[in-house]
C-alpha cells in the first residue's frame, strides 16, 4: 500500500458493479481499471469475493466494487456470495447495473431490479455485449430496461472490446459527489498479493476443468 496522500480531485466516490452471474462484470472492472484486477472466466460465479479496485482521473477518482453475481441462492456458498454483492449496495454512490444484451429478460433480472430498488441508489445501467448482436436489437433492450428504473444513465457498451467504456467512465465521474480523491493515486486495490495469486491459478482451473472441480476449487477469502 502506497504512503503517498490522496491528492485533490473534482470528484470522488464508490461504485458497485452488480449482475446476473457470467454478464461481463469483472472484464467490465478490468477494462475500466485498464489492467486486470479480476480474473474472467464463461462459467458463472467466477468472482466469489468483493473485489476494490480504484480508477483514477484526471476529473477525479472511481472506486469500484467488483461483486459476484446476485441470483437467488440455492447453498450456502451461493448465499455468501450473493451477500457480498447486495451488502456493497449498502456501501456505495452510485451502482452499475451490468446486463447482457444477448439474454432475455428473466426471474434473474426481477430479482435483481428488486434489489436495486431497495438500496435506494442511483444506478447506471450498462448493455453490454454489444458485438454480438445487430444495433436494432440493442434499442428494443434499451427501450425494454427504461421502464423497470429509474436510471440516471443507460449505456451500451462492449466490456470485452472497450467500446464506451469511456463514456461510461465519465457518466460514473460525473454521478459522483465533488470532494478529495479517497486514495492515493498509485493505489489499485486493497486486497493482498496473496489473494491475487490464489485468484490467478483458480482462472487456470476454471480454464482447463468442467463441471464439479471448478466449484469446488479452493478459493481465498478476501478479508
Amino acid at each position: 500500500m502506497s504512503l503517498t496522500p490522496p491528492t485533490a480531485g473534482g470528484r470522488a466516490g464508490f461504485v458497485s458493479v452488480v449482475g446476473r452471474p457470467n454478464v461481463g462484470k469483472s472484464t467490465l472492472v478490468n477494462q475500466l481499471v485498464g489492467q486486470k484486477v479480476a480474473i474472467v472466466s464463461d462459467k458463472p460465479q467466477t468472482t466469489r469475493n468483493r473485489i476494490l479496485a480504484v480508477v483514477n482521473k484526471a476529473e477525479g477518482q472511481i472506486v469500484l466494487f467488483d461483486t459476484p453475481g446476485i441470483h437467488k441462492p440455492m447453498h450456502r456458498m451461493n448465499r455468501r456470495m450473493v451477500d457480498t454483492a447486495e451488502k456493497s449496495l449498502g456501501q456505495v454512490d452510485l451502482a452499475v447495473w451490468v446486463i447482457d444484451v444477448t439474454e432475455a429478460y428473466g426471474p434473474g433480472d426481477r430479482y435483481m431490479r428488486e434489489v436495486l430498488k431497495k438500496a435506494h441508489r442511483p444506478v447506471i445501467l450498462a448493455i453490454n455485449k454489444i458485438d454480438r448482436v445487430p444495433k436494432p436489437k440493442i434499442l428494443s433492450v434499451i427501450d425494454q430496461y427504461r421502464t423497470l428504473l429509474d436510471f440516471v444513465e443507460v449505456v451500451p457498451i462492449s466490456a470485452r472490446d472497450g467500446d464506451n467504456v469511456d463514456v461510461l467512465s465519465s457518466l460514473l465521474l460525473k454521478h459522483l459527489p465533488e470532494g478529495p480523491r479517497l486514495y492515493p493515486e498509485d493505489f489499485l486495490t486493497d486486497l493482498p498479493e496473496r489473494f491475487f495469486v490464489a485468484e490467478m491459478v483458480r482462472e487456470q482451473i476454471l480454464r482447463l476443468t468442467r463441471e464439479e472441480i471448478p466449484y469446488t476449487s479452493p478459493t481465498r477469502r478476501a478479508s
